[in-house]
């Protein structure tokens, strides 16, 4: 787009069949910060239209730019963020100065604990009116100072190419979001500048020494565990993580919400740790002499208790591989750092491993025996589980007949969806209590598959998210699920759907509450529900005003149907549709028993309140 103005101009370059301009030329700044971004390949970028930015916005079309309109700024951090981690790519954001960029902070806190290389570009008041007062004003640098991993302010217009190309570089070589802050008065004027070209940095393998201990200590293992993390699917390592745990005869398990890290069809999967996740994974981690994590910062909430077990190896040596240095020994004690990347690393210590003997050779398969013993106990109990059996779940399931006969179970309707599943599907997942026990159930053949809220666990996360991974790889069905209660946060985004042809079947669990935190007053305050229960209309019926489809389900027999038939107008007719599934009021195990006691209460008043 940017035309040859300056005697030293270099030849431009092509990137992704768009030409960019080279060599210092004469241009914009907003010039630059587009030519910038399509440098690195930059073809979407979400937010909500504003005069901050508008200079630039004017120029996204001829670049090859698609600016996509989203009804809440939230909403576009989410979808930036799912782009990202669908694509491996940059996922890119833009709004207002003000309230724009402050209505993003909890979707960059999402994007920052899913490692993605999100880049949020954030027009502030310009330079003349800072510190006035004046409309729309705001400190934007500390919003995000927490949930960065750079900080870019343009404190010149002639540096607009400059920090425009650093932030691209940091998301990506840093694993995480960088916010790009520009006085909306820098996009304008008249500079000789350069397009930086983009510097990817490639990860090693780690220290040979680490390298080695850590191949010894698999060398002498009778019981090794391979769990499998973000950083498998992050860095491309699943086929390596497979080469490596065949050598080793070792079961993998899946780190807490990377269900999508080693493929389900695989005979020594075991399924995801963590909450709500596989007993199979949970049980044959407690017998490892030897655990080798493998691009897993071993969070604390993805590696406590479950199911009434504490599972994690109290004797096992542990050996943790990750791209990030600091998340090294940080949550558990370690016997082995590597600071590496996953597929590097992987490689490596299957190399050291190729010709050596191994102690878990001379017992392999009596370990696969065990494997395949404890997965198909897990698959049989889930079968069986078809319905919560604490008290209040039962209590909750009589309460209900003559208001809701058909209303289903949750676990029987999480069984049937994950039967009816398209091949090479994508899904997000919200928080709260039914999603949450879909962790059982998800299961995946690919990486960047699936995509839930990390550890900052928001709600209204899954259905933007989605979108974005949808745009990213529209070739692949995209499945969404949300508790009503994150569906009313979120819903609005439909209209996004229908307006830009962003076709997403959203999978809605009516059960008229706030699940996740109602199962804590069932079982800490002696079911005094206050602010728990949700009345809300016919989910379908709005997602029909807002001009996509809507199906409700209240029959078992039709859940796999109606998922089937939403995900075939989603890939054949372009439609986006809401999937209303009207559940019981049951609940699982409760979020954050780790978190919660009996209260304790000394005033009078309150001395029922126990």
């Amino acid at each position: 787009m940017s035309k040859q103005n300056s005697a030293v101009a270099e030849p431009q370059q092509q990137t992704d069949n768009r030409q960019v301009a080279r060599g210092v030329q004469k241009m914009t700044p907003s010039e630059a910060f587009v030519e910038t971004m399509v440098s690195n390949g930059v073809t979407d970028i979400f937010g909500i239209m504003g005069s901050a930015f508008m200079d630039a916005m004017d120029i996204f079309t001829p670049a090859g730019i698609r600016f996509i309109p989203v009804v809440h700024e939230q909403g576009s951090g989410h979808m930036a963020d799912g782009y990202a981690r669908a694509s491996g790519r940059h996922g890119v954001l833009i709004g207002q100065n003000g309230p724009g960029i402050s209505n993003s902070v909890t979707s960059i806190a999402a994007a920052y604990w899913a490692h993605s290389p999100v880049v949020i570009v954030t027009p502030e008041t310009g330079t003349m009116g800072q510190g006035l007062g004046g409309f729309q004003e705001a400190n934007q640098l500390p919003m995000f100072q927490e949930f960065t991993v750079y900080q870019g302010h343009v404190n010149n217009p002639k540096r607009m190419a400059e920090f425009t190309g650093r932030c691209f570089d940091r998301a990506m070589n840093n694993l995480g979001p960088t916010q790009l802050n520009i006085p909306r008065d820098f996009f304008y004027g008249e500079l000789e500048t350069e397009v930086p070209t983009p510097t990817h940095i490639e990860r090693g393998a780690g220290g040979e020494q680490s390298l080695n201990d850590a191949a010894d200590l698999l060398a002498k293992a009778k019981f090794p565990v391979i769990i499998s993390g973000g950083g498998v699917v992050q860095g491309d390592a699943v086929e390596e993580c497979k080469a490596l745990a065949d050598r080793l005869g070792a079961p993998v398990v899946n780190s807490y919400l990377h269900n999508d890290s080693f493929p389900a069809s695989h005979p020594l999967w075991c399924g995801p740790l963590g909450y709500q996740g596989s007993k199979a994974a949970m049980k044959l981690i407690s017998q490892a002499d030897v655990v080798l994590a493998l691009g897993s910062r071993l969070g604390p909430f993805g590696t406590l208790p479950q199911h009434g077990m504490d599972y994690w190896p109290k004797d096992a040596k542990i050996i943790q591989v990750d791209a990030r240095s600091e998340m090294l020994g940080l949550v558990k004690k370690i016997s082995v750092p590597v600071w590496g990347d996953a597929k590097a690393s992987a490689v490596a210590i299957t190399e050291r491993l190729q010709d050596r003997k191994l102690v878990c050779d001379e017992n392999r398969d009596q370990r696969l025996e065990k494997v395949q013993a404890e997965k198909d106990a897990w698959e049989k109990e889930l079968d069986e589980w078809t319905h919560e059996r604490d008290p209040f779940s039962l209590d909750m399931i009589d309460e209900q007949k003559g208001e809701g006969d058909n209303w289903l179970h949750p676990r029987q309707v999480l069984r049937e969806l994950e039967k009816a599943m398209p091949e090479d599907v994508m899904v997000s997942t919200d928080i709260g209590n039914i999603n949450s026990v879909a962790n059982s159930y998800l299961r995946f053949e690919r990486p960047r598959s699936f995509f839930a809220a990390m550890s900052f666990g928001n709600c209204g996360y899954a259905f933007p998210t989605m979108i974005g991974a949808k745009v990213a790889a529209p070739e692949r069905p995209a499945i969404s699920y949300a508790g009503d209660g994150a569906w009313r946060m979120s819903l609005m985004e439909t209209m996004t759907c229908v307006q830009h042809n962003i076709p997403v079947t959203a999978v809605v669990f009516h059960n008229r509450q706030w699940g996740a935190e109602k199962k804590n007053q069932v079982d800490f305050y002696n079911r005094r529900f206050v602010a728990a229960e949700l009345e809300n209309e016919s989910f379908a019926e709005i997602a029909r005003a807002m001009g996509a489809e809507g199906i409700t389900v209240d029959k078992l027999e039709d859940v796999g149907p109606a998922l089937k038939k939403a995900v075939d107008m989603q890939m054949n007719e372009g439609k986006t549709c809401i999937l209303e599934i009207m559940c019981t009021r049951e609940l699982g195990d409760p979020f954050r028993r780790d978190a919660l006691s009996k209260p304790v209460r000394f005033l009078e008043k309150y001395k029922d309140y126990v």
